[in-house]
């Protein structure tokens, strides 16, 4: 089982927050990346497997202040020597597929092939009908037609998608797609050094483009979808060679989706698949159910929850609610505890990978230090 750390960040405390519009304040973005800085130094000198980070944009309440996880990642690349870096993930229906194909290439190059790649579908209205307006207003769909904007994001994301991975990997990409178009049009091009040393022109005319530089990994890295917990997604996720994160789920639920990717992939049950888990590690069962309070259960019930982020936490069957903690769905307590709900959890579903929420800001550095550090040293080095 692989562990990633996993941070929307946050930025500012419990109090900060509360006050409002805490993320205009630089000076709590900053601590929030020194505060970072170090929990990332302590992962990759630990051993854990990477640091992932998600895209929202203009959270001026503090929750999910991560535009760029690319930056992000190389930030955190920059500083470390093993960690590897990725997304939980791009949101590809609000960007240019071919500067996302260059930009993590490029992240790989610089971080010595460390990079992994992850994509969503965004979800957040308030910024994605902003930031993907273009791919909605192609499509022809407006702001308050949620259905055609759910499915434009789909398409829009799965067209994207496949540019992306051919922009890795084809010298010359050419492509007559739904959204996107490369050449766009008859550009003309006639510079003597492409005749000689380029390619991708034919009779003066822009035909095709070549996508640089290539990943360093090949043939590209390693690929994620987050939040994946619909059928489709799995299946989608399964048929791609896609690894599926799931949020917490009802067990049943879990399952099944485990079940149907191996189904689809003809992989062994488990592989191709991973869970998110809140993780915190305290020295009692009661401090670190405290620190759970100000931070999981406060983002959950402010900001999550309003978007349905536990609708699958229900019995398919009857509509009753899981022991999150006595089922392994959240990681939190002492070491000894939080020992048994990783075990609860493997002895249920083998699940290749872990992305461990953690809640900086939310939770004083020092404090969140000492919970990636016992979670490896006190919790992991027992079940692993």
């Amino acid at each position: 089982m692989k562990v990633s750390l996993f941070y929307l960040p946050s930025v500012g405390t419990k109090a900060e927050v509360e006050a409002g519009r805490v993320g205009l304040r630089a000076d709590v973005y900053q601590r929030m990346l020194r505060d970072l800085s170090e929990q990332a130094v302590l992962g990759d000198a630990l051993g854990y497997d990477s640091i992932s980070f998600t895209e929202h944009h203009f959270h001026v309440e503090g929750f999910e202040l991560s535009n760029n996880p690319v930056m992000l990642d190389l930030f955190v690349g920059l500083q470390t020597k093993r960690i590897r870096v990725g997304q939980l993930g791009i949101v590809l229906p609000s960007q240019n597929p071919l500067r996302v194909a260059e930009d993590i290439a490029m992240l790989d190059h610089m971080t010595g092939g460390r990079a992994n790649a992850g994509f969503a579908r965004g979800y957040q209205r308030r910024w994605v009908d902003i930031m993907a307006q273009q791919t909605h207003g192609i499509h022809g769909a407006l702001p308050h037609q949620h259905d055609a904007i759910d499915e434009a994001n789909r398409l829009a994301f799965e067209e994207c998608f496949q540019i992306v991975k051919r922009a890795w990997t084809e010298e010359f990409l050419e492509v007559d797609g739904r959204f996107w178009r490369v050449p766009a049009g008859d550009t003309p091009w006639t510079l003597a050094a492409t005749a000689k040393w380029g390619g991708g022109v034919r009779d003066g005319v822009v035909k095709a483009v070549s996508v640089v530089p290539k990943p360093l990994q090949k043939p590209h890295p390693p690929l994620f979808q987050p939040f994946a917990s619909s059928e489709r997604s799995i299946r989608w996720c399964a048929e791609q060679g896609v690894t599926a994160i799931l949020p917490p789920l009802h067990p049943k639920r879990e399952l099944a989706l485990f079940e149907l990717y191996a189904e689809v992939s003809g992989k062994p049950l488990g592989e191709g698949v991973g869970v998110l888990r809140d993780v915190i590690v305290a020295d009692s069962d009661d401090e670190a159910q405290a620190l759970w309070k100000q931070s999981s259960t406060f983002v959950g019930s402010e900001w999550f929850e309003p978007f349905g982020f536990f609708q699958g936490m229900s019995d398919p069957d009857d509509g009753s609610m899981p022991d999150v903690l006595g089922d392994g769905l959240a990681f939190v307590g002492a070491p000894d505890t939080v020992t048994r709900q990783v075990e609860t959890l493997k002895r249920r579903l083998p699940a290749q990978w872990v992305f461990a929420w953690n809640y900086i800001s939310l939770i004083p550095n020092a404090i969140q230090l000492k919970s990636i550090e016992q979670f490896w040293t006190k919790v992991l080095a027992r079940v692993t």
